[in-house]
């Protein structure tokens, strides 16, 4: 297992040697080649030192201290300004060997140091054990690549059946008191679109669809005879119909995924009102979560176009009337803005999913 290890470094290790002293190069070079390495790179101009490890990728640099142009204190420090996470392996080779160089350049970055002039049987063991280490990491770090996957791709299916379950659950609710189920599957849609008029992340937007269609999935626990009634509410049945939204954050809540805790957010505040006139919390302008905001414009518009048990169904001239006049009452002034100056986009939503 060891033989097939060190064959393995031997022949995909890349070297890179920085000296000005061309023979202390070619003397390196010699070495590590008898030894059994084939990928080195030598350099004895140090201001073509970052180029080369950016296109050599070296797994190991064997590095000069004292050198003209930049030393090799500057290399390490080129080399640390660089954006990059990988493991810098690096052997100063040097006789200055005074404590305060060798400190200096553990501080930079350095994992080990060869004296001049070379020990051949010790160059080769340093270069060995770093390289070894260098695979280590590299194995480790890889492996910890596959793990988060595996984690991130099982995160992903348990979020999906959750949302399929949600789902389920969101339908039988809707179909309470809208035949088609559409309402929510347009909510969604309007939802994301008015997100990304206010500036959310596409990916955020994405996640609003879904969490935004959960917004009355409370309903499902509020009576047939309240729910479904078809005049005025009395102001206990009012009190009840209320509780869908505490309902529906508590179907919602302690779950890891980002889509529901999303979902619960809206489905707690997508009836608090811009002026603090809302419930449940009477939670005023900006201390509303903005979801919630957003969930309010696009429920309000599909529901008063919409036919439901207590109204027959407002013309859209009579719809954005109201919404007009209720910014900065029900909501966000800015979003309602954007709303009516997109509103051609909100139609045809509609329209497409009738």
């Amino acid at each position: 297992m060891l033989a097939k290890t060190m064959a393995f470094i031997k022949q995909n290790s890349r070297i890179l040697i920085v000296d000005d002293t061309p023979a202390n190069v070619f003397l390196l070079e010699q070495l590590l080649k008898i030894s059994g390495y084939t990928h080195i790179v030598t350099l004895t101009d140090s201001r073509e030192v970052v180029a080369t490890y950016q296109t050599f990728k070296p797994d190991l640099l064997l590095l000069d201290l004292k050198m003209p142009y930049l030393d090799g204190f500057d290399i390490l420090n080129q080399l640390n300004a660089l954006e990059n996470d990988d493991y810098l392996s690096v052997i100063v080779i040097t006789a200055q060997s005074d404590k305060e160089n060798r400190l200096k350049s553990l501080e930079l970055g350095a994992r080990d140091f060869i004296g001049k002039p070379f020990d051949h049987a010790e160059v080769i063991m340093r270069v060995t054990n770093l390289l070894e280490i260098r695979l280590l990491h590299n194995v480790t770090k890889q492996n910890n690549r596959l793990l988060e996957e595996r984690v991130a791709e099982r995160t992903r299916e348990i979020e999906n059946i959750q949302l399929e379950l949600v789902n389920k659950l969101l339908i039988a609710a809707e179909f309470r008191d809208d035949d088609t189920g559409n309402h929510i599957i347009r909510i969604g849609q309007y939802a994301a679109v008015l997100g990304q008029l206010a500036g959310l992340s596409a990916s955020h937007c994405q996640r609003l669809t879904p969490a935004a269609m959960m917004h009355d999935i409370g309903k499902i626990g509020i009576p047939d005879g309240i729910l479904l009634k078809p005049g005025p509410l009395t102001a206990a049945e009012m009190a009840i119909m209320k509780t869908h939204t505490q309902k529906g954050a508590d179907i919602l809540t302690g779950s890891a995924g980002a889509v529901l805790q999303l979902g619960e957010v809206i489905a707690l505040s997508h009836h608090e009102k811009w002026d603090g006139s809302g419930y449940p919390a009477g939670l005023a302008a900006d201390a509303i979560p903005l979801e919630g905001r957003i969930t309010a414009i696009c429920d309000v518009f599909d529901a008063l176009l919409s036919v439901r048990p207590y109204k027959p169904a407002w013309t859209m001239v009579n719809t954005l009337d109201l919404m007009t006049r209720e910014a900065g009452h029900h909501f966000d002034p800015e979003l309602l803005g954007l709303f009516l100056d997109n509103v051609d986009r909100f139609i045809k939503i509609r329209t497409d999913c009738n």
